[in-house]
């Protein structure tokens, strides 16, 4: 699998909130959710972000070859997904 490359922002995002976090499937393409939200899974690939964990489900994995900042969740904004209601 190739490697997959973090942004800078994405970075000191996770670094600026201390928490872990996982990028998985919405309904409009992959979307990074705080693990309290979206639970990692054991298939997961793991990539060390300081002391924190940034999560990466293997179905997106395949097609990613970067993490960018568009993918971050904001709550003001929210997900018009079935997947994750009431997000």
């Amino acid at each position: 699998m190739p490697s997959i490359v973090v942004e800078q922002g994405v970075i000191d995002f996770i670094l600026q909130n201390g928490q872990d976090y996982r990028i998985c499937t919405s309904c409009s393409g992959p979307v990074m959710l705080p693990v309290a939200l979206k639970s990692p899974k054991t298939s997961d690939i793991v990539i060390e972000v300081g002391e924190n964990k940034l999560y990466v489900s293997r179905v997106q994995a395949r097609y990613l070859r970067a993490i960018t900042s568009d993918m971050i969740y904001d709550p003001e904004v929210g997900l018009s997904c079935q997947a994750y209601p009431g997000l």
